[in-house]
Parts: C-alpha cells; structure tokens; sequence
C-alpha cells in the first residue's frame, strides 16, 4: 500500500490486490460469475436552480456538455431526466420481471423523495435500494458537516420510503471524507465507490475493516454519454456480452452492470438490454445477484483477518 499526496486527504492505493492467485469466491451453487445489476435512480437529483444550485445540469444525457445555464432553469435538460422518472424506470422494471431478476437501485435521495411511486415499485419487485447521495453532485468540495448531514438525510428518506434502511453506499463523485463518513454513520455492509477489482475486499477505515464491492465505468450504460463511447445498442449489447464471457471463462469473478433510466429506458437502448437479459438467463453459471446478496456472502465466506 502506497501513501501519496498529504495526509490531510489521505486515501490509500493498494497496486497489490490479490495479485495473480484471487480467492475462490465460492459462490453460490458454484457459479463462476456473480452478476450485478445497478439502476442509478437519479431524475430530480440533478443540478437545478429548483434544488437551489447555481445552474443547470451538464452531465449524462442526450447532449452532454456545454456550459450550464446560471441562475436559469435549462428545460431542455430537466425534461431529458424528466424521460427517466416517467417512462425509462418502468421500462427497465418490466424488463427485468419479465426474466425474474433482481437488481441494485443506487437510489439519490432527493429523486426518490420527488418519486415515492418508484420507491415502492422497487421494494414491491423485491430490488435492493442502495444509497447514492442525497443528491446527484459532486461532493468532493463540499464541507464534512454537510456532508455528514446529507449522508443521514439520505438514508432516512429510502427508510421511510422504501420501509427499510440501505446497507450499501455508492455516492460516484465522492469528497476526499466520504468513505470515512459513510463508514462512521454505520449500518452498511458495503462501499461501492472504488472500481479497482473483479472481485469485494476489505480496506481499513478508522482501525476497522470495511467492505468494498468495485462498481464499473465501462460496463455501464452513461457510455452513451460521454466519449469515447458506445456509438449504437448494438455495442452497448457487445461490450456486455464479451465482459461477462471472459469473466465466466476466468471463473471465481464478480461482474457489474450500470444502468440509468434516462439513458437505457429509451426503447433502442432497452431492446440491446433485453437481448443481453435473455443470455444472461441462457447462462446456468451466473449469479444473478444484489448488492446486499453479495455482500452477505463475502462477509460469511471471505471474514476480514
């Protein structure tokens, strides 16, 4: 493990891992891959003067970019979001009913406050409903007090909505304090703002061992989004399927998938979906697991030294 930078934003990097012998994750039924989805539910959430920001939102959707809007509401872009909220999040619902599989919501606070409907619609198809942020912003400037304050606001607005407190955090544009903060607030099983393996570990946070469940920025739908990215369905659908095949023939491997309900709830983008859902279901291998689940089973099966 490798200290750089000054200790007042500490963070370690470990270039070990496990190096070329990983563990056997044994899971279950002995499955060679364990597949996560993640539905990042953000629409409402994002920068706009209605949630008291500065501007508009530039970041993941149909047309990224640019300069934001200050002191102005831009409704070409709330409307984008708008799409996820009210069509995409049903969309990507049915689709996974229809094949019985769950999925991880990364749930944003304030959307699931301006949604309860959808709330319950993941808690009713039996999806776990992770904590994402109060709100979907950058947090690395954001002082630790408030930030403090929006990690509890957060988890109590999915406890009441959704009838149970999240075990699992995933901000994405983390401060140099939230991993010690989301540590400290308790009550998780896992952090999953890292992207540094195929497979959980452990990290040490205040002298005790926290569990990290690596996300993905590749496997990931906000592709569309951003460049260098997937130009059409067709290599969104590619990507997934060669991802999970090189996985499932390495073996003892933990693969994730993002999704957003503004960008794979339009119909083009969920039909490359379906098709990926319908192989996944053809691959007797795979785990098709939550977060929580996953989770569960490392701390069972892989206790921290």
């Amino acid at each position: 493990m490798t200290r750089i930078g000054d200790d007042s934003s500490f963070f370690p990097r470990d270039f070990a891992g496990y190096g070329p012998h990983p563990p056997d994750p044994h899971w279950p039924n002995g499955a060679r891959v364990a597949l996560s989805f993640v539905l990042n539910y953000e629409e409402g959430g994002e920068n706009t003067v209605l949630n008291g920001d500065a501007g508009s939102e530039i970041y993941l959707h149909e047309v990224p970019g640019g300069q934001p809007l200050l002191g102005a509401r831009n409704r070409t872009v709330e409307s984008q979001f708008d799409y996820g909220a009210r069509a995409g999040v049903w969309r990507v619902l049915r689709l996974f009913a229809q094949r019985d599989l769950r999925f991880t919501v990364y749930g944003v606070g304030r959307a699931l406050e301006l949604n309860p409907a959808a709330a319950r619609a993941f808690v009713d198809a039996g999806h776990e409903v992770a904590s994402h942020g109060w709100r979907w912003i950058d947090y690395h400037g954001m002082p630790e007090a408030k930030e403090r304050e929006e990690i509890a606001r957060c988890v109590e607005v999915i406890e009441r909505l959704c009838g149970k407190s999240p075990v699992g955090w995933y901000t994405g544009r983390i401060s140099p304090n939230t991993r010690r903060l989301v540590a400290a607030h308790g009550g998780f099983l896992y952090q999953s703002d890292a992207y540094d393996d195929d497979l959980p570990h452990y990290v040490d946070v205040a002298g005790k061992p926290e569990l990290i469940i690596p996300y993905t920025l590749d496997n990931n739908d906000m592709k569309f989004a951003v460049p260098p990215g997937f130009g059409d369905p067709d290599g969104f659908e590619r990507h997934l399927r060669d991802a999970l095949e090189q996985l499932r023939e390495e073996g003892g491997r933990m693969m994730s998938v993002g999704l957003h309900c503004r960008i794979v709830g339009r119909p083009g983008r969920a039909r490359a979906l379906s098709r990926f859902l319908d192989h996944v279901r053809s691959c007797p291998d795979v785990w098709v697991a939550t977060r929580e689940e996953i989770a569960r089973h490392w701390w069972a099966t892989h206790p921290p030294r």
